[in-house]
């Protein structure tokens, strides 16, 4: 291989980790800028957090569906595609003058999300599946992307929403993401198309079900667990769920050919994957909470707090995780993983109301972001790395919804147990601390499960045996 298309390799690993990145990112800026949007654009308490919901909700649920259009179309187009589709919803969202739209734009940054992550990743695979230790490394960067992007959401949100204003948090999506449709014909190789037909139906049903049932779990504190709505709501998630199987046996050609069940972890790798969601993001969202509403920091120095967490991340991931999985393989990083992490939430549930970031949550944090960095990648590539190649990129979005789907319904069940404890308690530090020590304490035993459920059900591998493949393609020249 040429020294310039080995050059080229590692800028297309750039562009597809700048899409993870963007892509994770667009779930966080928007926190710091709720009040704002809120006064301005009228939303009620309970509709503003459709702003995050919109996009969770359109982008896990469309993930199977970007995942096949990446295998039909070709993964460079459908990359491209889903920036312009970001680009444009970015426009619409920080145009916005009234609710309804913002949660349009939002939905629409959703729909571009949901072609970008399964297309980037069937890429990544093309360009370096067939070199296993070259594929490890491209991992520990892409994957370090999604913590990086969580909390540097969070910050940069801060910073554009103190010094000019909340559209900005949309706007800068523009420039970037032009940027990455300029390089896209030059660094990333033209994957081939497959020829066959699109399930729109199963896609209808598997959307509308994931959305009722996160729409449940996001009501239920409000309507009641019990509740007639809350069960109905339930049950038609169910259904919905259901005909989407139904649909999947029935057709030539489905969304998701349930045949890729079959393949060795998959199963189980996507709900230890759901369980890693489940406890990481409602973590990361009441620690953010945490030192705000009880240590008292703002929103820039909130997010200067989450920078040593999102390090640790990001340099385990790129030095240390890789050469970890090549040595030992996927199943024991993901259950030591999960265990630590389970350790560090266990850590952050003792945070005290009259704490402070040195004693309360620095020492935790930082246990919770090394058992991150080991569980993360060697989760997503037990789901994914023994799939045939001409189905990774459905393998990815069903990697990645389920990941989505585990965060949104983690994070809704850990907010109604942390607003019964007092979590809503604005200005009562000792009611507020109570309520997010539940929510820390419920994180940690999600993490213990899928620590447990990767024990018992995860085959795993013999370490360095990781399965090679010949490259798919190569770098446009």
């Amino acid at each position: 291989m040429s020294a310039n298309v080995q050059r080229r390799r590692w800028w297309a690993l750039l562009v597809l980790a700048m899409a993870q990145f963007m892509v994770i990112m667009d779930t966080s800026i928007i926190g710091v800028a709720l009040p704002d949007m809120q006064r301005d654009l009228g939303f009620s308490s309970g509709g503003l957090q459709w702003v995050f919901n919109a996009y969770v909700v359109v982008f896990g649920g469309l993930l199977l569906l970007g995942g096949r259009l990446s295998d039909l179309l070709g993964a460079r187009r459908v990359f491209a595609a889903g920036w312009a589709v970001l680009i444009a919803g970015s426009v619409v969202a920080a145009a916005a003058q009234d609710a309804w739209v913002e949660i349009l734009g939002r939905g629409v940054q959703g729909v571009g999300g949901a072609l970008i992550t399964p297309a980037a990743m069937t890429l990544l695979m093309a360009i370096f599946g067939g070199n296993p230790r070259e594929l490890g490394r491209a991992m520990a960067l892409y994957g370090a992307a999604a913590p990086a992007g969580g909390t540097a959401g969070v910050f940069l949100g801060g910073v554009l929403t103190e010094w000019l204003s909340w559209p900005w948090v949309f706007v800068i999506y523009v420039p970037i993401g032009l940027a990455t449709l300029a390089a896209v014909p030059a660094v990333l190789p033209a994957v081939g198309a497959r020829r066959g037909s699109v399930d729109l139906l199963g896609a209808v049903a598997v959307t509308a079900g994931l959305a009722l049932a996160v729409f449940a779990v996001v009501r239920a504190p409000e309507q009641g667990w019990g509740s007639a709505a809350t069960l109905l709501q339930l049950g038609g998630a169910a259904v919905l769920l259901a005909a989407f199987v139904g649909v999947q046996r029935a057709l030539r050609q489905p969304l998701m050919p349930l045949r890729i069940w079959r393949t060795p972890d998959l199963a189980a790798a996507n709900v230890v994957f759901a369980l890693l969601g489940a406890a990481w993001i409602p973590a990361w969202y009441f620690l953010n909470l945490y030192l705000q509403q009880v240590l008292g920091f703002g929103a820039f120095a909130s997010g200067a707090a989450l920078l040593p967490m999102t390090v640790t991340i990001m340099v385990l991931m790129v030095g240390v995780t890789g050469r970890l999985m090549g040595r030992f393989g996927t199943r024991p990083l993901t259950v030591t993983g999960l265990a630590v992490l389970a350790l560090g939430l266990g850590g952050l549930s003792l945070a005290r109301p009259g704490g402070s970031f040195a004693v309360d949550v620095l020492a935790a944090s930082l246990v919770a972001a090394l058992g991150m960095s080991l569980a993360y990648i060697p989760t997503m590539m037990a789901a994914i790395s023994r799939v045939a190649p001409q189905e990774s990129g459905l393998a990815s979005g069903i990697v990645n919804t389920t990941y989505q789907v585990g965060s949104a319904l983690g994070l809704a069940v850990a907010t109604a147990l942390a607003t019964a404890r007092g979590a809503d308690a604005l200005g009562n530090a000792a009611r507020l601390t109570d309520g997010f020590q539940a929510a820390f304490l419920v994180a940690a035993g999600v993490a213990g499960l899928g620590a447990v459920l990767a024990l018992a059900l995860l085959r795993g591998r013999r370490a360095g045996a990781a399965e090679r493949r010949e490259p798919v393609a190569e770098p446009v020249a």
